[in-house]
């Protein structure tokens, strides 16, 4: 009886150790999984899934758009190829309008500011339409050769300065150069928006049509913000 009872003590006592060993174990366990999740050191499936993302819509769509605004339509008629080929040396002479006046010293500030936008926004175009005209099977125009142009007959372009009118841009000084400037801008732009109005009109490629369309829109706003600025001018 004596030697059954101490079995039976030994074989409980075994049974409570390793129930104690193995209750250890597992909370040794939780606690070392608890660790490395709070220490990032698992693996988790967020990264994984960030390296397999796809660009958004809206970068695509923003890409492709970009692409897009950039192309030129190879359809076009004799309307588009003559609205570029005058609408280049127009805008080139607004640019050296501009470049003078910048060059002078006393002029308002809000005519300088104005003066380099006509720099900013027809520069770019000048180089827009040459692209049209390259991809018509055109001769694009060669700014290099814009000083053939003074004295000839600008049949056509509407609102171009003659050699007399540059010079006297040139000589103008101060408060009168800037009134001359903008008056013979506004001239100028009325002429652009004449030319602009014919290709809007008798246009068949769609780029050009809409760069039209654009120069009428912003020369137009244009012209009205230098008749202000004339008005402002103090007198000389």
């Amino acid at each position: 009886m004596k030697r059954t009872m101490t079995l039976t003590a030994l074989t409980l006592a075994s049974a409570l150790t390793l129930t104690a060993c193995g209750t250890g174990a597992q909370d040794e366990n939780a606690g070392a999984e608890a660790s490395a999740t709070a220490t990032g050191s698992a693996p988790a499936a967020t990264p994984a899934a960030t390296d397999t993302a796809t660009p958004s819509a809206t970068e695509s769509a923003t890409s492709s758009a970009t692409g897009t605004a950039e192309e030129v339509s190879a359809e076009h008629n004799d309307a588009d190829v003559m609205f570029a080929q005058m609408m280049i040396p127009h805008h080139q002479q607004a640019v050296e309008m501009s470049e003078m006046l910048l060059a002078k010293d006393e002029i308002p500030a809000e005519v300088t500011a104005f003066a380099q936008k006509v720099i900013d926004a027809q520069g770019p175009e000048i180089e827009r339409m040459n692209s049209m005209l390259t991809v018509w099977g055109e001769d694009p125009v060669d700014m290099g050769d814009m000083g053939d142009m003074e004295g000839m007959d600008h049949g056509g372009m509407s609102g171009m300065m003659s050699e007399e009118d540059m010079a006297d841009l040139e000589q103008a000084q101060g408060t009168e150069a800037a009134r001359l400037y903008l008056e013979q801008m506004t001239t100028h732009h009325k002429g652009a928006v004449d030319m602009a109005k014919d290709e809007a009109k008798d246009g068949q490629n769609p780029q050009a049509v809409q760069l039209a369309e654009q120069v009428i829109a912003d020369q137009e706003a244009e012209i009205t913000e230098m008749e202000q600025m004339l008005q402002e001018l103090p007198a000389t």
